[in-house]
């Protein structure tokens, strides 16, 4: 597929367009558009990414995102990230928004790309938070010692600018970033998980094994496009923690 590498010209050149990664890629409303390692955007060489993960095609003149892998989820946010939905294996959704953000992970790598329309179904006009983050989601309130957890973990993603890639460090490499012990990271990742749970945050569950990497990476995703965590955050990390609220 032709990449256009400017988003005025893509722009022109159909209603709706993907962009990762500072590439921009037109969509055509004859065919749909994949998403994997290896489809129309080959988004990474990575043996846990499916060859076709993510598909975006226009049905009855609606723009729809299907996720047609078997293992992998993503997450999905509208511009001002108030507005959130999960994607499963074999589920999909409408394209609703002038501005969609997709971010998903496979194995260490989360990944994230943006899909733009020119006529959106709906108008976000909700204003976008210019604070430093809250640390609550809805009736859920954190105490400082799970803030910094979240934040050790979404630290790399938190650090992107734009669409691409980071990586989602391991419960042994966060430990360390916050001088923890493993057994007491663990302790405190299942309650942060387990709270959002309760609230209806999908994904962050499941069998025994399932969700040593899953969780993490969900837990990022959602973190980071709600804005439970943002940017002007990270200073917290390199902050001394000998009073940090249990």
């Amino acid at each position: 597929m032709t990449i256009d590498q400017t988003a005025p010209t893509a722009a022109h050149h159909s209603d709706a367009s993907v962009e990762f990664c500072g590439e921009w890629f037109p969509l055509d409303r004859e065919k749909p558009f994949e998403i994997g390692r290896d489809a129309d955007l080959d988004i990474d060489d990575n043996q846990y990414l499916h060859r076709r993960f993510l598909q975006i095609a226009n049905i009855d003149g609606m723009w729809w995102l299907s996720n047609v892998g078997s293992r992998l989820s993503a997450t999905v946010s509208d511009a001002s990230r108030t507005m959130q939905a999960w994607l499963a294996p074999g589920a999909r959704m409408p394209i609703v928004f002038g501005l969609t953000t997709v971010v998903f992970t496979a194995g260490p790598t989360s990944y994230e790309f943006t899909v733009h329309t020119s006529a959106p179904t709906f108008i976000d006009a909700s204003p976008v938070p210019n604070g430093s983050g809250a640390t609550t989601v809805g009736a859920v309130s954190f105490t400082s010692s799970q803030k910094l957890l979240i934040l050790a973990l979404a630290e790399t993603m938190l650090k992107r600018d734009g669409t691409g890639t980071s990586e989602i460090p391991s419960s042994q490499a966060a430990a360390e970033r916050l001088g923890w012990a493993l057994s007491r990271f663990n302790r405190k990742l299942d309650n942060v998980c387990d709270k959002l749970s309760r609230t209806g945050v999908e994904g962050l569950r499941g069998g025994v094994g399932a969700l040593a990497t899953n969780r993490r990476a969900r837990l990022v995703e959602y973190a980071v496009l709600s804005r439970l965590v943002t940017k002007a955050d990270l200073p917290l990390l390199d902050e001394p923690q000998d009073d940090v609220t249990e």
